[in-house]
């Protein structure tokens, strides 16, 4: 680790990004999603200065949680989601580079350090969305109830002015100053999904994960992001029938399921993995054990969602662990290398105060979908 505090090590990691981006002759720029994980909520201030000289003019989306630890003591890590306007092999290469798009409305909170969305390829990426009343620029006044409709109300105006439906939405994450709070959220949640008839015929819901946030910015109860279809796609690509792009959502009886989140959600060329508590698909139960048995059965459970849509386990491209515990990394990294001996995808782990069912535990996965889903005919 570096000397020094937290903007020195917010530095560091950003200049990592860089790196990274610069060897795949990316720029930062190129960056259309930001998520900052701190350890004290108040560090924030401190991490924006950094952040503004890496993106002094464009700015991308952004999420920012305080969460309970971080891998090596650290006060700060960062990750980043790049636009790749070249495509990946056995696509054949696009013309010139995909048109990013970033978009903002007066119908929901303004940031000079974020965009609402960034749109890219076949993706809107939004950023987390607090509680705030565009109008006013300040909390909604009430509890965790109020505070949940005006995330998700806040995410709907931003639908609403780039055209896109609230059931476009392929993957949701909440993040929760208390996770007893939960089923508060989940009454509200369940009034915007399913949102069309469509949606409702189909008992269509998004891809879930819910995490325990140490804190949250404007000391908020609750924060919400969405990842969206983005079905017509951005230019140059030709432009399919508006919303063309199939979404293939599928649950299968060897995981376990949720009336509030579909185990995978396939769009274009991912499939979005709702996050995987250890729990036993036949019994619906914790599984028995510690953290080895319980990083097992979320990884088990992810591989047999895998399995019931024609992939495998080396068409994972990131993995998302959440950790009750931080110190318990190197026993879930055993258990680990046994699911992903090869090619290793990108990761995050972080440790949160509280994870749903009292789990040690969760992962969640981001899929590739080599053969895309296609227009309807």
């Amino acid at each position: 680790m570096i000397a020094g505090g937290i903007k020195e090590q917010a530095e560091q990691c950003f200049k990592n990004i860089k790196s990274i981006v610069d060897s795949i002759d990316h720029v930062m720029s190129d960056v259309v999603r930001i998520t900052v994980f701190v350890r004290n909520i108040k560090d924030i201030d401190a991490v924006d200065e950094v952040y503004k000289t890496f993106f002094p003019t464009y700015v991308p989306t952004r999420t920012i949680v305080a969460v309970a630890a971080l891998p090596m003591d650290a006060l700060v890590q960062i990750e980043a989601l790049v636009s790749n306007g070249e495509g990946t092999i056995p696509n054949a290469p696009q013309a010139g580079d995909l048109i990013k798009l970033t978009n903002n409305t007066a119908n929901a909170p303004k940031c000079p350090l974020s965009a609402q969305t960034v749109s890219f390829s076949h993706y809107n990426n939004l950023s987390a969305q607090l509680p705030i009343d565009p109008k006013t620029g300040r909390l909604v006044v009430g509890g965790v109830k109020e505070q949940a409709g005006q995330c998700l109300k806040n995410i709907k105006a931003i639908l609403e002015s780039i055209d896109v439906p609230f059931d476009d939405i392929v993957k949701i994450n909440i993040f929760l100053k208390n996770l007893s709070d939960i089923e508060t959220v989940n009454e509200v949640y369940t009034t915007f999904f399913p949102d069309s008839a469509i949606a409702r015929a189909a008992a269509y819901v998004p891809a879930r994960t819910t995490v325990a946030a140490s804190a949250l910015p404007k000391d908020a109860l609750v924060q919400i992001e969405a990842v969206v279809s983005h079905g017509d796609g951005t230019p140059p690509q030709a432009v399919e029938a508006r919303h063309g792009i199939v979404i293939k959502a599928n649950n299968t009886e060897n995981a376990p399921k949720s009336s509030l989140s579909t185990q995978t959600v396939a769009f274009s060329h991912y499939n979005h993995i709702s996050a995987q508590l250890p729990l036993d698909p036949k019994t619906g139960e914790m599984v028995a054990g510690g953290v080895k048995e319980q990083a097992g059965q979320c990884l088990k459970n992810i591989k047999a969602i895998l399995e019931s849509i024609d992939h495998v386990m080396d068409d994972v491209v990131k993995v998302n662990i959440f950790l009750k515990n931080i110190a318990d990394i190197d026993a879930v990294d055993e258990v680990y290398t046994t699911f992903f001996p090869g090619g290793i995808p990108a990761r995050r782990t972080v440790g949160v105060s509280a994870l749903p069912k009292d789990a040690l535990i969760q992962i969640d996965v981001v899929v590739s979908h080599a053969e895309g889903t296609p227009p309807k005919a």
